[in-house]
């Protein structure tokens, strides 16, 4: 396989690109080795490539292997040349793309492209971020139907309460940019916004010392917050900005989220609500770059990240797991 190729710029370029299963393949496998391709297994270099499966044979253990093997496309029928635009079409879309949209784009069905989606969605999640310091935002929102949108019967059903309850709650923080770089966030589905939880998930992402700036929730009060950082927070009963100290970056994270949410996905389970919070942090944080880096930042994150369907239902989970 060649190690030159070139990388499309646009939506209309990849698809054109990736149409050829040739050129596609060739794409992947020099982004997955660019020193060129070894055996998954003992990563014995230069492997014989069978030309009429498309896969290789290791001259060294034996063992055949596909460029698929070992990431978010394993075992998928759907070919590259439909896997590598559906990645681009979500790396690149602000506000989401929908399963439907993206099943009437590929000729799949609707089925499909919601696994597929989710499966390029865990490409884009991140836990290894290192700490955040200077400058961080941290705050809280809740994703859920409005009830005013809700027929009568659901509302009585669901409904049990005003603001947050019967919503799932997101903790986001966000380290302000310096030095020329954009502002980068975390954010992560809590079971509750306890104190315990929120300082907890705070100081595990937030470097000792950072101004942290929240608001006057009383779980960001007394506690370790105020020891362990330069701790200022606004009261948004009076103010939004008192010069330093808002939460105003965070404030717009969340309007993105929540557009894609609403506007795009229109109602999502609480169970997967993590993955398309991972989907819209990838996004933010990969700003700064163009559709092409984009792309290939979540092609650089497929390997080792497999997701069967019964994962993705949760049909491994205990019902107590699931509906937890």
């Amino acid at each position: 396989m060649s190690k030159h190729h070139a990388f499309p710029n646009s939506l209309h370029e990849a698809i054109r690109y990736f149409a050829n299963r040739d050129s596609a393949l060739t794409f992947l496998a020099a982004l997955r080795w660019p020193n060129g391709v070894s055996c998954v297994a003992c990563e014995a270099k230069n492997p014989s490539f069978l030309k009429t499966r498309r896969i290789w044979k290791c001259r060294d253990c034996g063992r055949q292997f596909s460029v698929k093997l070992g990431t978010i496309f394993e075992d998928s029928p759907i070919g590259l040349e439909k896997w590598l635009p559906a990645v681009w079409m979500l790396a690149n879309s602000k506000n989401g793309i929908s399963s439907y949209e993206l099943g009437r784009a590929l000729g799949v069905t609707q089925a499909t492209a919601w696994f597929m989606l989710h499966r390029i969605r865990l490409a884009m999640q991140s836990r290894s971020f290192a700490k955040m310091r200077g400058s961080v935002e941290a705050d809280e929102t809740f994703i859920g139907g409005a009830a005013k949108f809700m027929h009568a019967s659901k509302r009585k059903r669901v409904i049990r309460g005003t603001g947050g309850m019967d919503k799932t709650p997101v903790l986001g923080i966000l380290e302000r940019g310096r030095d020329g770089k954009h502002s980068r966030v975390r954010a992560v589905v809590v079971k509750n916004v306890s104190k315990r939880s929120l300082h907890g998930h705070v100081i595990a992402a937030v470097e000792k010392g950072a101004n942290l700036y929240t608001d006057t929730t009383q779980q960001y009060g007394k506690g370790k917050l105020p020891k362990l950082y330069q701790h200022a927070m606004i009261n948004h009963a009076k103010e939004y900005v008192r010069g330093q100290v808002h939460t105003n970056s965070l404030e717009n994270f969340w309007s993105l989220l929540k557009r894609a949410i609403k506007g795009t996905y229109i109602s999502v389970d609480p169970f997967h609500l993590f993955r398309y919070v991972d989907e819209q942090v990838h996004r933010f944080n990969h700003r700064g770059t163009n559709d092409r880096g984009r792309f290939v930042s979540v092609l650089a994150a497929i390997v080792g990240k497999r997701l069967t369907y019964a994962d993705l239902i949760g049909a491994n989970l205990s019902p107590a797991t699931t509906q937890g």
